[in-house]
């Protein structure tokens, strides 16, 4: 590790306190830690003081240090140790720092350290001419999946080129940071993979249909599964059965003279049969109902006069997976019945949205997650109208 000091006594402060706001949260830390420990809450009223000021000054750490009744050097050690505290002033609008872990590494991040030398400074934690910049290189923060990625006081931006991260300092030292989403930089949906996601693409709202077929499949025994075994029962039935059956059997019946071991014999067919017997009859009427699909189950005709108009594939096609609910599998079939737009959405009256529910087997979802409303907003404005409509960025 590097040897971290304080910065020079010319650019210390005279003084330190936290304001009303700060003051409260520190007093808020110290409570969580009994009156003999309190020293143990030196971290957070660093972090606060960071946050407060920026950095963290000399009298700041001598201030905490008096608030929670330990000696100097003591906090001193503290600041100093760890690297999260900033010990020398940084920038007023930003300071970046560049993630140079492996994966970062492998994907880029020397390119991002390019761009802070060239726009802010060419060496770390040093203030841009107008003291609203800095920068410096850091350890692993976390999102190694999005490799490369800044972090910029609290949050993260991932996913980057250097042309991006060229943009978001100038939009920083503009004074417009809210001019930039935080988090992957490209469409993907936080660590899910850039080309969308491969598996659960759909929804599985409990009491639906899907949920009850997997928790069907969790109670059956592997007997239940097997090919080799088409009739097998649920094993608890089975079970119980066949426990049913045999007392029944040991039951003495009319008087008959036999020897006992033709008596044994009786008692295992009878047994056997009527076992035979009761999951032949239990197993035959799913068979039945497994041969003759209900009506409401069938997908609505490709003919039906209620299907929405189709057009032609556009060259560009619009990315329907923005609207909630819309995964890769549900905007293939989109596709096959003609849909490529917002707008084709945005236009579906209502028996047209309840044509494509049925067809996608929904069930009442389109109305539930309000694709129309979802696609009118991306129709009219792209990302920026469905934030300012749902205060949400769309999936």
């Amino acid at each position: 590790m590097s040897v971290r000091r304080l910065a020079e006594e010319s650019v210390q402060p005279a003084e330190f306190a936290f304001n009303r706001e700060f003051a409260a949260q520190a007093k808020t830390w110290i409570k969580k830690y009994p009156k003999e420990r309190a020293q143990s809450a030196v971290i957070p009223l660093l972090m606060l003081a960071q946050e407060q000021d920026g950095w963290v000054t000399k009298p700041a750490i001598e201030t905490i240090a008096d608030m929670l009744g330990m000696p100097y050097i003591r906090a001193l050690e503290v600041a100093t140790f760890y690297t999260q505290f900033q010990l020398k002033p940084v920038g007023t609008r930003a300071h970046i720092q560049v993630c140079g872990t492996t994966p970062c590494m492998l994907r880029g991040s020397e390119e991002l350290m390019e761009v802070c030398r060239s726009k802010i400074h060419p060496e770390p934690f040093h203030l841009n001419e107008s003291g609203t910049l800095s920068w410096e290189e850091v350890e692993c923060q976390g999102a190694c999946v999005n490799a490369p990625m800044v972090m910029i006081f609290k949050d993260a931006y991932e996913d980057l080129t250097p042309e991006r991260l060229a943009y978001i300092i100038d939009r920083f030292d503009a004074g417009r940071p809210e001019d930039i989403n935080t988090g992957p930089q490209i469409k993907r949906t936080f660590s899910a993979p850039a080309s969308g996601l491969t598996s659960l693409t759909e929804e599985i709202k409990p009491g639906s249909k899907r949920a009850a077929k997997s928790t069907k499949a969790k109670a059956s025994t592997p007997a239940a599964k097997s090919p080799s075994n088409p009739k097998a029962v649920n094993s608890t039935a089975a079970v119980a059965n066949t426990a049913k059956l045999v007392t029944s059997a040991k039951k003495p019946a009319a008087k008959t003279t036999v020897t006992k071991g033709n008596a044994t014999m009786a008692v295992a067919a009878t047994a056997s049969g009527r076992a035979k017997a009761a999951a032949d009859k239990t197993a035959a009427p799913k068979s039945a109902a497994a041969a003759k699909p209900s009506a409401a189950s069938a997908a609505p005709s490709l003919e039906d006069k209620n299907r929405p108009a189709g057009i032609a594939k556009p060259a560009n096609p619009e990315d329907l997976k923005m609207i909630s609910g819309v995964g890769p599998k549900i905007e293939g079939i989109l596709h096959s019945l003609g849909i490529y737009t917002f707008a084709q959405v945005a236009s579906w009256k209502k028996a047209e949205r309840e044509w494509v529910d049925g067809y996608l087997k929904f069930k009442g979802r389109i109305e539930r997650e309000d694709w129309v409303k979802q696609a009118k907003a991306l129709a009219k404005g792209g990302e920026a109208e469905y934030i300012k409509v749902f205060g949400k960025k769309p999936r």
